[in-house]
């Protein structure tokens, strides 16, 4: 009783995943039931040519009579069999291809519409196999659902008439066996989908590797462990290999037991077709007629059972999709969101508190500051202390769990994300670079973009300089991460983008911790062209970097301990700022 209601509970959850696969079609209704037309044309046209056998048998070929209406009847339903072939193939086909790239579609829109706690607990390998390697499952089982499922569904129906016109009690006889495939057949689908999702997770795997290893190339050069992430890599494909051949034998049984089946049938009609010739109860013709369609019948039989392992991967690999669909972690619009003027831009963190929604421990506690139109913000203290978290709230990567933030006295969260967004902007210790042009890099997230207002914003990052020494200037196309520039050129590339957006807020997180001596003197220059009347958030390790800030807010364990300028800060005996200053001093001493 426990696995009849376990393979219900299965065959409801199938149905359920399959509706809602089905449901991405809704658009293109109008192509599929023109496809659904023409192959129940195909279905009918192929039915009524073996149908023809009859009369070929016992009029034709013996008697001499109706050759050429009979002629002309074949050549006009072989040609109404090709022309509906085509038009059931290509529509339902191209309704499936534009279904599963809605599909893709959706999934990459709602993965960049998550927040970041998101990101946080699914890798970049996980969400890259969901989108090529899952998808791809399915778009194959819609391939060959397309040209398949419904296609040789109704030939079988159009087929199973003919039996049945000609001689139902041979029909019956005849099939009595095929009720026993379907047990067998179920069980092993059923095998098929837990296999399936294993073959997904080794993909997975996989994707994962690769995306580690390719971005951290340097690092596995500079560490010699090549044969390690090699090793690594061959036990993951391994892995695979052995679940796809599992794969590969579960589907290898099903023809095989289909092909003993349809030989019990075809035992069947030869005892009991030569009895009824004989004692006259079925004409030659209606016989031949009847086995021609009986062998007919076992080729989409057959393909069929193929498509059983194919839907069964496409399932698996939707129930993955769609637990990523289902998964929601975006910021969250007010229904009454207002979009923002420019701002003149006054920060206030207001009793802000922020911790994960799966963490114990709260990240920031009781943070409260402000920081005027124009002024230079500070953000230091040890690692961990929650500078970076604190500047992500600003923009809304995150949201406060406690307090608010505000800009020009409105909570950040009573404004659309577009707007609010369009008012910071934000330089980092990891520039993000594209690989596009220099042009699209500089000019990223803005439409329209006047080729002087580029140059203009290159030429105050102290970019342009270096910009003409490339091979095809602001045309040359830069490399994955920038990876053809050295790191203070791509720094200045980010700060001419900053420059180029002109918010009335910045955030800089450890804009210059990575640069030498040289590379640091000009993006210093570039950042401040790029501070000049704006407020600035700035995150900084290196205290002497930030000894001009208007005001220095010293974080530790998440609470704001001390806030002042740099001189205030250092006449404090015993104070956080002045002993990290100590340490700092001492080891740029020592280097």
């Amino acid at each position: 009783m426990e696995e009849l209601r376990a393979t219900g509970a299965g065959l409801r959850g199938e149905l359920g995943l399959f509706r809602r696969l089905f449901s991405y079609t809704r658009p293109y209704r109008g192509r599929l039931l023109f496809s659904w037309l023409a192959t129940a044309g195909y279905a009918a046209s192929g039915a009524a040519l073996v149908a023809q056998m009859k009369p070929i048998f016992d009029k034709a070929l013996f008697a001499g009579e109706d050759v050429g209406r009979l002629s002309v009847t074949i050549l006009v339903l072989y040609a109404i069999k090709g022309i509906s072939s085509y038009f059931s193939t290509t529509l339902v086909a191209d309704a499936g291809q534009h279904a599963v790239t809605d599909l893709r579609n959706t999934l990459y829109r709602h993965v960049l519409g998550q927040s970041f706690a998101f990101l946080g607990r699914s890798s970049t390998g996980t969400l890259m196999s969901h989108i090529t390697t899952d998808v791809e499952k399915i778009q194959a089982a819609v391939s060959e659902l397309a040209g398949d499922l419904l296609k040789e569904g109704l030939t079988i129906i159009g087929l199973l008439t003919v039996l049945l016109y000609m001689d139902w009690l041979l029909a019956v006889i005849s099939l009595v066996g095929m009720p026993l495939a379907l047990h067998p057949l179920f069980r092993l689908g059923q095998r098929l989908r837990a296999s399936n999702e294993t073959s997904l997770r080794r993909w997975r795997d996989i994707s994962e590797i690769l995306q580690e290893t390719i971005s951290g190339f340097r690092v596995v050069k500079a560490f010699r462990m090549e044969k390690f992430e090699i090793g690594r890599f061959r036990r993951a494909s391994a892995r695979l290999l052995n679940v796809n051949m599992r794969i590969t034998r579960t589907t290898a049984v099903l023809p095989p037991l289909m092909e003993f089946v349809g030989g019990l049938a075809m035992v069947g009609a030869l005892l009991y077709g030569s009895f009824a010739i004989q004692k006259g109860y079925l004409t030659t013709g209606a016989f031949v007629a009847f086995l021609t369609a009986l062998f007919a019948m076992y080729t989409p039989i057959k393909r069929l059972s193929r498509v059983n392992a194919t839907l069964q991967a496409a399932l698996a690999a939707g129930s993955r999709v769609f637990e990523v669909l289902d998964r929601h972690d975006e910021v969250p619009e007010a229904a009454d969101a207002v979009a923002l003027p420019r701002m003149k831009g006054e920060i206030e963190y207001r009793s802000v508190g922020f911790s994960y929604a799966d963490g114990h421990a709260a990240i920031l506690r009781n943070v409260s500051f402000v920081a005027r139109p124009g002024e230079v913000v500070a953000i230091v203290g040890t690692s961990g202390a929650g500078k970076t978290t604190l500047v992500n709230l600003l923009p809304r990567f995150y949201d406060v769990t406690a307090g608010a933030v505000l800009i020009d006295g409105i909570d950040v969260r009573q404004a659309t994300l577009g707007s609010l967004r369009r008012q910071v902007g934000l330089v980092t210790q990891e520039t993000v670079l594209f690989n596009d042009t220099v042009f699209a890099n500089i000019a990223y997230g803005l439409d329209d973009v006047d080729p002087a207002a580029v140059e203009s914003a290159a030429r105050a990052a102290f970019a342009h300089d270096f910009i003409l020494d490339l091979r095809r200037r602001y045309d040359t196309v830069i490399g994955e991460r920038g990876s053809r520039l050295s790191g203070g050129q791509k720094q200045r590339i980010a700060i001419a983008r900053a420059l180029l957006k002109n918010p009335p807020i910045l955030i800089l997180d450890e804009a210059t911790s990575a640069l030498d001596a040289e590379s640091e003197r000009l993006v210093q220059s570039a950042l401040a062209n790029l501070m000049a009347g704006r407020t600035t958030l700035v995150i900084a390790h290196r205290l002497a970097t930030v000894r001009d800030a208007d005001r220095i807010v010293v974080l530790e364990g998440g609470e704001v301990r001390e806030v002042g300028r740099h001189e205030e800060l250092l006449r404090r005996e015993g104070g956080i700022y002045n002993r990290l200053h100590d340490l700092q001093f001492t080891a740029e001493e020592t280097a």
